[in-house]
């Protein structure tokens, strides 16, 4: 007999011995320890907490395995979004490392941690393409693209789930949110959600896909209407795609309420119908809002559902729990000391924070030399823990932080820095404190000016209409900048801002998102020059939050805008000349284009080659180019392939990206680059919405961003 079929007839086993009560109880996860949990965890009336760790998780497991009838454990989840108490970037700043082994490593210290305080299950990683920085949940997920969203989100389920699920240091990841809640109209949180078939399958659903096939082992349905039917009772979705299609065994859980949100959307008249909604689309748990406990049995009384409907969904949570090992090892009994905040954790977000962050600027600015006199540090992020941490880290202490202030400090000698916030905190006006400022920094050799959001100003429900820095900090930038000292400003945010009115201000820029625990470290690091910044961007920068929303992998259209297009058109519409897709006060090009960044040395791309300019179907092409550091210090390339369908059935991207390779070279050092690419990474939805690869011509790019590189050109035939 096999595990899986061993534990399948565990699950009959127990199914045959429930009442229907037991097994309604199954599908709620309480949020908090209520009141009476206790008495509704002895009646088996619960299966599930959300937000209760450590003695409190264990006094209800102990009830749930010794004192109700059966001895069902619970499954106890949390938000561990990008870390536990060693806090990671935030997962848009991990996605911009390039480097799916450190955010898989990532995943692992969080997973130990959160098991340390009896955690099985947490709701990551979050796999919405987002392609509008004003959403303020961009911060949770890993940007604008399906390829690195998908390496990424199975690098995290592979870190919290490990090869074992049942390994008391693993926890149960969670796919979400399912699906396209990340594209709402104007970038306001919950807000609806028009998505064609195509667009879903080709740009949405396929981070969702690899996770599944990674093996995740839990997916939440999320709050948007998609197309007019609320993701929480959405079957096209979570029955036809997720299950039928793809072959989930895994558990669906709703997000907060989602399953009575579907009141106010419009879709369900009451609780009642909500749940018998929700459930018959494939919702197995209900999170926090308790439409199924009350409704359940009155439902199938009247017939509305089918008892096997709830035999499914309780099958699925039974499913999880024992793949956990809850049934054998209900309580880990951990010591979380020596666990939480180990020397190893540490050091491993050190690492993913120093490679996280992006140089987006630097007109020999950096690295700072170590042997000028007095470093001027200023801002209002410089020296503050809570920022640092970034949303969705409620157990990560900003004590425990280690600032950039603290960092250089340390690595400069305290008597060598000159600090100054420049303003009470990043949104405030008070600009009562600038003539001073000048003064104040008149010592120093250079200027470390740490600007950027707070961490309250992005996350769920924190969306944002305009980009700019919040506050005086555009201000401040102006009084540091007439100084004439050399100026590196270090942005600290949740998302891609509007760096355009600053942008000329500054002599580097270095982007370090919401580092984490060991932000400061990381980024002494890499202004004292003893690591070069390695990070590329994962979202599009916008020169204007007009432009969004705003990605690299656009539909060319019927009139394309051309880099020298006139501002102005100089035609009519008589004679439409210059009439093309862009804008008349901005230039249609992002400031920085998706996966852009900088080093302290230079690279040369060159001596692109195909091993084929034709291939059939079935088959595969490998493409190599030469990368050679051209400068004086060692560094870490992103090599990046970029491909484009240039006639398809339905229109294609200009350029989709479809491989990356980190590459360290020594100074004046060469290596070949090699991709493969094969027919099937080539396919697409067509109208009919069936994924093919079509016979055609193909541009392909290996390069340093989406806007450059090396181009070449191949043809696929119609057979092998």
């Amino acid at each position: 007999m096999t595990l899986t079929t061993s534990i399948e007839s565990r699950i009959d086993t127990l199914l045959a011995q429930m009442t229907l009560a037991e097994k309604i109880g199954q599908m709620w996860q309480i949020s908090g320890k209520i009141e009476d949990a206790e008495a509704i965890v002895r009646r088996g009336g619960v299966g599930s907490f959300l937000n209760v760790i450590g003695e409190d998780a264990r006094e209800l497991q102990r009830i749930a395995v010794e004192e109700s009838r059966l001895g069902i454990p619970l499954l106890f989840g949390r938000d561990v979004i990008h870390g536990f108490r060693t806090i990671f970037p935030i997962p848009l700043g991990q996605a911009a490392t390039f480097d799916p082994q450190i955010v898989r490593e990532g995943a692992r210290v969080a997973a130990r941690e959160a098991a340390a305080l009896e955690l099985h299950w947490t709701f990551t990683p979050m796999l919405d393409i987002a392609r509008d920085p004003r959403w303020g949940r961009i911060a949770e997920g890993c940007g604008e693209d399906p390829y690195l969203t998908a390496q990424m989100g199975v690098a995290m389920v592979e870190g919290f789930q490990g090869e074992d699920l049942g390994d008391p240091e693993r926890i149960a990841a969670c796919l979400k949110h399912y699906v396209g809640y990340s594209a709402a109209e104007g970038g306001r949180d919950y807000n609806t959600t028009w998505i064609p078939e195509g667009l879903l399958r080709d740009v949405y659903l396929p981070p969702f896909h690899a996770g599944v096939k990674a093996g995740a082992a839990t997916l939440m349905s999320a709050f948007n209407d998609l197309n007019g039917i609320p993701t929480s009772g959405n079957a096209f979705t979570l029955r036809q795609i997720l299950r039928d299609e793809w072959g989930f065994d895994g558990m669906v859980v709703s997000d907060w309420n989602s399953v009575i949100e579907m009141i106010p959307h419009g879709f369900a008249a009451d609780e009642k119908d909500a749940a018998a909604k929700a459930i018959a689309a494939g919702v197995d748990m209900e999170m926090v809002s308790h439409s199924y406990v009350d409704h359940v049995e009155s439902l199938i009384a009247e017939g509305v559902l089918s008892p096997d409907f709830i035999d499914a969904a309780v099958r699925a949570i039974l499913r999880l729990k024992f793949r956990l090992g809850l049934f054998e090892r209900p309580i880990n009994n951990i010591d979380p000391e020596g666990v939480l905040l180990a020397e190893d954790h540490l050091r491993a977000a050190r690492i993913a924070a120093r490679e996280s962050c992006v140089l987006l600027k630097n007109e020999s600015a950096l690295p700072l030399d170590r042997q000028f006199g007095k470093l001027a540090v200023v801002g209002p992020l410089a020296d503050s823990g809570d920022d640092q941490l970034g949303c969705w880290a409620f157990d990560g202490r900003s004590d425990e932080c280690r600032t950039p202030l603290a960092a250089l400090r340390e690595a400069l000698g305290a008597d060598r820095i000159i600090y100054h916030p420049g303003l009470p905190h990043a949104r405030s006006h008070d600009t009562s404190g600038l003539p001073e400022l000048a003064q104040t920094v008149g010592e120093a050799d250079a200027i470390v000016l740490f600007v950027g959001e707070e961490a309250i100003l992005s996350g769920e429900a924190h969306s944002r209409a305009f980009l700019d820095l919040p506050g005086a900090q555009e201000a401040l930038i102006d009084v540091l900048s007439a100084t004439g000292k050399p100026l590196i400003a270090v942005v600290m945010a949740g998302r891609s801002l509007v760096l355009s009115p600053i942008l000329d201000k500054v002599d580097a820029l270095l982007y370090a998102w919401h580092p984490g625990t060991m932000g400061g470290p990381a980024i002494a690091d890499l202004l004292l020059g003893e690591a070069s910044p390695s990070g590329r961007l994962p979202v599009t920068f916008p020169r204007s939050v007009g432009q969004i929303p705003l990605y690299y992998n656009y539909k060319n259209t019927g009139r394309p805008t051309p880099d020298d297009a006139p501002s102005i058109p100089t035609g009519t519409p008589l004679d439409p000349k210059n009439f093309t897709a862009g804008y008349l006060d901005v230039d249609h090009r992002p400031l920085f284009p998706f996966g852009y960044g900088l080093t302290y040395t230079t690279f040369e791309y060159s001596d692109l080659r195909l091993s084929t300019m034709r291939l059939g179907m079935g088959e595969t092409l490998t493409a190599t180019a030469t990368l050679t550091n051209t400068g004086t210090r060692a560094a870490t390339e992103v090599v990046q392939i970029y491909v484009r369908d240039l006639v398809g059935s339905v229109t294609r991207p200009i350029r989709e990206l479809k491989g990356f390779q980190r590459v360290d070279l020594a100074p004046g050092a060469s290596q070949d680059v090699t991709f493969t690419l094969h027919t099937d990474d080539l396919a697409f939805h067509n109208a009919a919405m069936q994924r093919i690869t079509e016979p055609g011509k193909f541009h392909l790019w290996i390069a340093p961003h989406a806007a450059d590189g090396l181009r070449g050109e191949f043809e696929i035939g119609r057979s092998a």
